[in-house]
């Protein structure tokens, strides 16, 4: 796990009222959050978990070739 420094915002009786985080850290949030969004639904859980387990398919570099970029 990677060390995040937050920094923390106070109000005027030194309440702590925001957080500022590094914005890797916040993608990280971010994806997580919609990965447990999609798993609510049985049908994207089924899809993500077939998707998960395929080993078919090509290498980035072979489909970059493909598409010529």
């Amino acid at each position: 796990m990677t060390n995040y420094t937050l920094q923390f915002l106070t109000d005027e009786n030194g309440n702590k009222t925001s957080v500022v985080i590094p914005i890797n850290l916040w993608r990280e949030i971010e994806s997580e959050r919609e990965t447990a969004y999609l798993l609510k639904s049985k049908t994207m859980k089924k899809r993500l978990t077939e998707a998960k387990k395929r080993t078919d398919g090509l290498p980035l570099e072979q489909v970059r070739e493909k598409l010529g970029i």
